[in-house]
């Protein structure tokens, strides 16, 4: 059965979902959307995507054309329409159809997209053996110019940076801040553990404040786990015990390398391990 995509209220077949050529998130990158997991036909923690979903909506002034009741409504019934347990969902919201011009005031109506589809980030091994990541040269945008925790449709900056990351012959790249403060990667938040305390830079380091990054937090400081969230050096990066990525698609994924540096003893540490470990069951309990 093919499966159906939410547009603007309608269910659509996927080779029939459409928007016009002149929607301002297709000329301009200019809408946000939202990365959401389900778990055996459960959504994980709805209300904080949607949450964030708006506040990024509000951040470049675009007013979603319904309620987040509404959405959240809207992102289980199209789930429940594709007869998806484990799965990728993704919301889009974009400025709409408009001009051959930045004015956004010329786009009447926003459109709202929300699909569907299964995800794999990382190959299986990677969870089990650990990841090798780069530092990449190209910089995470200045909070003043676009803040990394408006997740906007202009991804460019992060594409560049993952292009970097595929040009090494590596999957994932750690961005620093225009302060040369490890920021976060392409498309995960970033932890290392340090004589057993867990590290991860703060949302004023020019973060995407992760709703799995939170999680993480909270497991942690559940299981009496220190942690400290400040700024951290490429050299914090290098002496690391343990270090591995959070993201909503990632989930937990070991990271055993930086630079061609061995982090620890080279493999996914007892804390990663842990922590991951309780992840999993949160998510699938």
């Amino acid at each position: 059965m093919e499966s159906k995509v939410y547009v603007n209220g309608q269910l659509h077949d996927r080779a029939d979902a459409k928007i016009s050529v002149f929607d301002h998130g297709l000329l301009y990158g200019d809408g946000v959307f939202e990365g959401i997991r389900s778990y055996e036909g459960k959504v994980f923690r709805l209300e904080a995507h949607v949450r964030r979903l708006y506040d990024s909506a509000l951040g470049i002034r675009l007013a979603i054309p319904m309620t987040p009741e509404d959405m959240a409504k809207a992102i289980v019934g199209t789930l429940e329409a594709n007869h998806l347990k484990d799965c990728y969902i993704r919301v889009v919201v974009t400025r709409g159809e408009g001009t051959l011009g930045l004015d956004p005031n010329r786009c009447a109506n926003p459109n709202v997209i929300i699909i569907t589809d299964k995800i794999s980030l990382y190959p299986p091994e990677l969870y089990e053996n650990g990841l090798d990541i780069i530092t990449a040269a190209t910089m995470r945008n200045h909070p003043n110019a676009v803040n990394p925790r408006l997740k906007s449709l202009n991804y460019l900056n992060n594409i560049l940076a993952k292009i970097e990351a595929i040009d090494a012959g590596t999957l994932e790249a750690v961005m620093l801040n225009h302060l040369g403060y490890v920021a976060e990667c392409t498309g995960d938040n970033l932890f290392i553990v340090r004589d057993a305390c867990l590290f991860t830079p703060p949302t004023a380091a020019g973060i995407l404040e992760g709703i799995t990054r939170n999680e993480i937090l909270d497991i942690a400081r559940g299981r009496g786990i220190q942690v400290r969230e400040e700024n951290l050096t490429r050299q914090d990066l290098y002496v690391a015990d343990e270090c591995f990525l959070t993201g909503t698609a990632a989930e937990v994924v070991p990271v055993v390398r930086i630079d061609k540096r061995p982090i620890g003893t080279g493999k996914p540490g007892p804390i990663t391990k842990q922590l991951a470990e309780e992840f999993h069951r949160r998510t699938r309990a």
